[in-house]
């Protein structure tokens, strides 16, 4: 049996997250949304809610398309089970260290804005706690033992998330 400190290892230079990104995010929207299909919203997200969801929706296209094509330039592994080869300090790996879960978090927003689900709004820290705790943590440690000196100065001088 594996423990969660196993899970972390991952296979050499591979990140072994606890919960995959997608999933720690889109569970929460999903349950928001069944939610509010089940028993309905709370409060009225009212007409402002479609132009701040579809800015957020282009933010996330933009903003994670960068970053993914910075992931093909320096062919370093994005999908779990590929290898991580290098720290990315460019583009937006310059204002976050974790980019690509500022992305998935402004898209989660944006969905349940446009969808309305007051209670997805409501469960967005479920997801950023989630990411946190499934993928973060995991990927610190990972790239702190295989990167060291390169990293632990990277994190000084980059916030986690904004």
């Amino acid at each position: 049996m594996s423990s969660p400190r196993d899970a972390e290892r991952g296979d050499g230079r591979v990140v072994g997250f606890r919960l995959w990104p997608p999933v720690a995010v889109g569970g929460p929207l999903l349950v928001g949304l069944l939610l509010t299909g089940a028993v309905g919203d709370p409060v009225d997200l009212g007409g402002w809610r479609v132009p701040a969801g579809w800015a957020l929706v282009v933010a996330f296209v933009v903003w994670n398309g960068w970053a993914l094509a910075l992931f093909g330039r320096h062919r370093t592994g994005l999908l779990p089970g590929q290898p991580t080869s290098t720290i990315l300090a460019e583009g937006p790996f310059a204002v976050s260290r974790n980019p690509l879960y500022v992305g998935l978090l402004a898209l989660h927003l944006g969905v349940a804005l446009l969808a309305p689900s007051a209670w997805s709004l409501l469960l967005l820290p479920v997801a950023a706690g989630l990411l946190h705790w499934g993928a973060i943590v995991p990927e610190e440690r990972f790239l702190t033992r295989e990167f060291g000196d390169e990293y632990t100065s990277y994190a000084a001088r980059v916030r986690r998330w904004l």
